[in-house]
């Protein structure tokens, strides 16, 4: 098996790990909010640490950042904060593998967005997989039980929106985060990497204190109870974030976010068997259809 498959697939695996426990946190402790702060409060110092290290020991200077780095990084990171909290509220909604394949609507999001807001061209299967994907999102609007309406109203419920919503906003910040990595003067792609995940998780973590200081102080005292499971969620997301900047210097970034949809078997897996929530058909086929757009559409790009 080649590295960048390994990695990737590895990153994934943290990846769901890491929303599985806040999804923990955040149905039996904590806020959507409190829960999403976790992942900054115990990943930000260990990124920071290691960096220093890395540093320190390599013998390597601090690399040169452009101004961009700085709007990029900060933007993204507000971004990504609003998009996980977005997720792990849909968390408390829907079942673990529905809120995940919302999560990975970015890709089709993105594409559709550039195409009517830039006119970026979209070839024919382009398209077919837009389609596909606006079909997926239909089948998965409507909430188990629900009284059957319109596809429309079903779209503009609360849970699908904090899903597309999930979706737009991660978009944005993996789009920036591209933006911030690249204006860091280095030939050392893992450094570059490392330097603006440190600074990105920092941000986060000063931001999103200040926020729950202020409007709801009680979540921080009780992020620092749930330390058990919070140091594990922090674990697991610097282990997925510096995995898919690993995986994207070793192959076309493309061909990682195929192998990244294997994050959606994985959220099946953990739903059915960890969660032991019921997956109904309807949401089943609406799974397979998004992740086949997902797949033929970054195979064309």
């Amino acid at each position: 098996m080649s590295l960048w498959i390994a990695v990737s697939l590895a990153a994934a695996l943290f990846q769901t790990v890491r929303f599985m426990l806040q999804k923990v946190l955040a149905t039996v402790r904590l806020s959507a909010t409190g829960a999403t702060f976790s992942r900054f409060f115990y990943s930000a110092p260990l990124v920071i640490l290691a960096l220093f290290f890395y540093l320190h020991f390599s013998g390597r200077p601090m690399p040169a950042i452009g101004g961009i780095f700085w709007i990029a990084g900060m933007v993204g990171g507000i971004g990504q904060i609003l998009a996980t909290i977005c997720v792990v509220a849909l968390f408390k909604q829907r079942n673990f593998a529905v809120g995940l394949t919302f999560a990975k609507t970015e890709v089709i999001q993105s594409a559709m967005f550039g195409w009517l807001i830039l006119g970026d061209a979209v070839s024919a299967y382009g398209s077919l997989a837009i389609v596909l994907g606006v079909a997926g999102v239909i089948l998965l609007s409507r909430k188990p039980g629900d009284v059957a309406t319109r596809w429309w109203r079903d779209l503009s419920s609360q849970a699908s929106l904090l899903g597309l919503s999930s979706g737009v906003l991660f978009a944005i910040s993996a789009v920036l985060y591209r933006a911030a990595t690249l204006s860091v003067d280095s030939p050392d792609a893992p450094l570059r990497a490392a330097v603006t995940l440190a600074f990105v998780t920092g941000f986060q973590l000063c931001i999103m204190t200040i926020w729950l200081f202020w409007r709801d102080r009680d979540q921080l005292g009780r992020v620092w109870a749930a330390r058990r499971t919070g140091i594990f969620v922090g674990l697991t997301s610097i282990g997925g974030s510096f995995g898919w900047f690993w995986a994207f210097t070793l192959q076309n970034a493309a061909y990682v976010k195929v192998v990244g949809q294997i994050e959606l078997i994985f959220g099946i897996l953990a739903s059915v068997l960890f969660f032991h929530e019921t997956i109904t058909r309807r949401e089943i086929v609406g799974i397979a259809i998004l992740t086949g757009s997902i797949l033929l559409l970054v195979l064309t790009i």
